[in-house]
């Protein structure tokens, strides 16, 4: 007698592995490819579809149960002495070809588990995890992955004080605050108010002299936005005694501007500028006629709800300020860098950014536009200050880009008075991060950039980013604002 119901399942295992039937349906007509374990949490494996890696167990179930009914097939309608002659060694082929089902099967759960996105639960204690190897005084970390929101604090808001990091606890951005320039150079630029080849010299002050590039090449607003502007990254070391972002502002910035010589012509190599973006702020609030904040508040922080992020702190705001293992100074307005990273924000805030930046339909969140990608590395001379957290594969506005295929992320880092910060998203797998963490004891090398790039892509269900990007450091990065503090004569 052949087992039953085997030619029943061959055929329907055949008719899986042919037509990718579904078993559940994911968000957004995605087809979710299911472990046969009891209990496990499905989770889809394609975007659309029934993916290769979904189908290809399927397949070779399909195969392993076929060899078991045409065995029993075969021994079912012998002829009597032939079957007997044949019999030991026909069992022996049937009972191998359930073997070979059940190991397949196993593996195909093995596998298809392996494909699943990681948790929440998981990222929290990967988070745990990452906090505990920084050092950190405090971190809070934020994850949005479609419609989900995951916002966690860890270590203490204070050294020795007992007190987590919560949501509402107020951070420095620091050079995150570039992307925000970077989107209101996008829609000041998508609504025709300028232009991305202006060149700075339209919006200077009066009597004020951009310097231009061999050939009198001029510098134009996308170029201070890609960092390709031939200015250095500061105008010079802090004074003594200065609150961090607090220098130099805008009458210092443009009396020093015309005296410089550019370090190349604009256009053709990218060096890292912080005096880059603080004039790319000025040009944007000329061509607007308001202050930076006010455009700021206007087209960004108030229609996305952001109510804690601020270049001007209140008292209640500044007591939430996480703070860390040395003195930072003052938590004062930051004016005076609101392009280049005097923002101040909250976990809060930040997971509304990430789900404008992602597109989250139903967040309530209004979208941003798209990120854009506007040069290649390879278009370049050289590169320099934008790989900390991996070679660049593109430069957008505010925006560096690493990694390539489904494994492309678009991130900026940040660091500076006792901060480090990291944000990166996923847009093709509407998956995003951000992390914020303060000053600890001692003097830590772990990466915290790329080991954040190792749980966004677990949690976005992506390959890595590839060892051939990822440059081992030795030494703690320096922290893009973080500058020794001389007078300046």
């Amino acid at each position: 007698m052949r087992p039953a119901g085997a030619k029943q399942a061959a055929e329907k295992l055949d008719n899986l592995a042919e037509t990718g039937e579904k078993h559940t349906s994911g968000p957004k007509g995605r087809v979710d490819c299911v472990a046969f374990t009891p209990g496990m949490n499905p989770r889809p494996t394609s975007k659309q579809g029934f993916s290769a890696a979904c189908k290809a167990p399927f397949l070779l179930l399909a195969l392993s149960a076929r060899f078991v009914w045409v065995e029993t097939q075969t021994y079912q309608s012998c002829p009597v002495t032939k079957c007997f002659q044949d019999a030991s060694l026909a069992m022996r082929r049937v009972v191998s070809g359930f073997v070979v089902c059940g190991a397949v099967l196993g593996a195909s759960t093995v596998y298809l588990h392996a494909q699943q996105p990681l948790s929440l639960v998981d990222a929290d204690q990967r988070g745990a995890e990452i906090f505990q190897q920084s050092g950190s005084t405090g971190m809070v970390l934020v994850v949005v992955r479609d419609r989900e929101v995951m916002i966690k604090g860890y270590g203490e808001t204070a050294p020795r004080n007992g007190v987590k990091p919560d949501a509402n606890s107020l951070i420095r951005l620091c050079s995150i605050s570039k992307i925000f320039a970077g989107e209101l150079l996008t829609e000041l630029a998508n609504e025709g108010k300028v232009r991305l080849s202006d060149p700075l010299q339209r919006y200077a002050p009066s009597k004020r002299v951009v310097p231009k590039g061999v050939g009198g090449a001029d510098i134009t607003l996308e170029e201070l936005a890609t960092h390709t502007s031939g200015l250095p990254r500061e105008v010079s070391s802090y004074p003594a005694n200065t609150p961090h972002f607090t220098f130099p502002d805008e009458s210092f910035r443009w009396r020093w501007l015309p005296r410089q010589r550019l370090l190349y012509r604009p256009g053709s190599a990218a060096v890292y500028s912080n005096i880059g973006f603080d004039l790319l702020g000025d040009a944007l609030a000329s061509a607007t006629h308001k202050s930076y904040a006010q455009l700021l508040s206007e087209r960004i922080l108030r229609p996305l709800g952001l109510w804690d992020t601020t270049l001007v702190p209140s008292k209640g705001q500044c007591a939430r300020l996480l703070i860390g293992s040395g003195d930072e100074g003052p938590c004062t307005e930051t004016l005076a860098s609101g392009a280049s990273g005097g923002l101040y924000s909250t976990a809060t805030d930040m997971a509304r950014v990430l789900e404008s930046l992602l597109r989250i339909p139903g967040s309530g969140v209004p979208a941003s536009p798209e990120i854009a990608v506007s040069l290649k590395p390879a278009q370049l001379k050289s590169v320099q200050g934008l790989s900390h957290a991996g070679d660049p594969t593109g430069i957008g506005w505010g925006w560096v880009q690493i990694g390539e295929g489904s494994s492309t992320l678009l991130e900026k880092t940040g660091g500076g008075a006792g901060f480090e910060t990291y944000i990166a998203v996923s847009p093709g797998q509407k998956t995003g991060i951000f992390v914020a963490a303060t000053d600890g004891m001692g003097d830590s090398h772990f990466d915290l950039f790329h080991a954040v790039n190792d749980l966004l892509a677990d949690l976005a269900n992506v390959p890595p980013i590839p060892a051939r990007v990822r440059a081992a450091r030795t030494v703690k990065r320096r922290a893009p604002h973080r500058q020794r503090k001389v007078p300046v004569k």
